[in-house]
């Protein structure tokens, strides 16, 4: 947890710890986070974020959960696992459906490995003059090794990389901020997972999606019946609004073809309803 920092931060942190309970414990870890935050908004390319969220959190999606849990097993024992031969999980590209959970598993991923997760902006990176763009890719890069292990998302990244092999002269420093990203990917060996988020990938070049990369693509669509059902239960559940009166059955059958962001809409403007009109129950017609 301390790589990245020096030894002056490292110290300063060990005093902090040991003066406030006499102790040092695994609970102290959050004070690095905290200390690493501050070096990553003193650099303005990265940007650290705060998750709530819990795998739990998320209705439905059962192999893509499972699959984040095995990594995590590896990530929570990362020394560990090299020295048994395991290679560090390179990262996950999740494509699909608006509003059906790409940056809820991004964040709960950060939770469950237990790491902070940062998240990388590309159009910060663009710079005024020439060579700037690349130059800034390359720092954001290895800021995020420097606070490694970590998660490193880039949301809706065929936006990102939009015009790539384009002739313009605003595309082709897309294009080389593109091929710097993608070497990078390749050859890098610390424990920085990459979470790339994606509504459309045609624009994509297929390299950017073979394996070595990533260590998996997941499709995310629409919420079946039962992963619907779940996400009813989650978001009353989550605001103390859930009891067994509510027919669940009838909300799924009149939610075809909502996404989770829908379905989460309705109850948290039920809720207001009711609270609006001085009611303590939460109805199934009210849904």
């Amino acid at each position: 947890s301390f790589k990245g920092l020096s030894q002056f931060e490292i110290v300063q942190i060990l005093n902090l710890a040991y003066h406030d309970d006499g102790m040092i414990t695994a609970k102290d870890k959050d004070m690095i986070l905290q200390e690493k935050e501050q070096f990553i908004k003193k650099s303005g390319l990265l940007e650290l974020i705060h998750t709530k969220e819990h795998i739990e959190d998320i209705g439905g999606l059962e192999h893509l959960k499972k699959w984040l849990q095995r990594k995590g097993k590896i990530f929570n024992n990362i020394e560990r696992a090299i020295a048994h031969g395991v290679d560090v999980p390179k990262g996950l590209m999740l494509i699909g459906m608006p509003g059906c959970g790409k940056s809820l598993a991004a964040k709960a991923s950060a939770k469950l490995f237990e790491v902070p997760l940062v998240r990388l902006d590309i159009g910060k990176l663009f710079g005024k003059y020439v060579g700037e763009s690349e130059d800034n890719m390359r720092k954001a890069l290895k800021l995020a090794e420097a606070v490694s292990p970590c998660i490193l998302w880039i949301d809706e990244i065929e936006k990102a990389f939009s015009g790539i092999g384009d002739n313009s002269s605003s595309n082709s420093v897309t294009t080389r901020l593109f091929g710097t990203f993608l070497t990078w990917m390749q050859e890098k060996e610390s424990a920085v997972f990459v979470v790339a988020t994606a509504n459309d990938i045609t624009s994509l070049p297929p390299e950017f999606l073979r394996k070595g990369r990533f260590d998996e693509l997941f499709s995310i669509d629409l919420p079946n019946a039962e992963e619907r059902l779940k996400i009813f239960q989650i978001h009353l559940q989550k605001r103390g609004r859930f009891h067994y009166d509510i027919d669940l059955k009838r909300l799924v059958e009149a939610t075809d073809g909502y996404n989770g962001a829908d379905i989460e809409s309705s109850v948290k403007e039920t809720i207001e309803n009711v609270y609006l009109d001085d009611r303590n129950i939460v109805e199934t017609d009210d849904l």
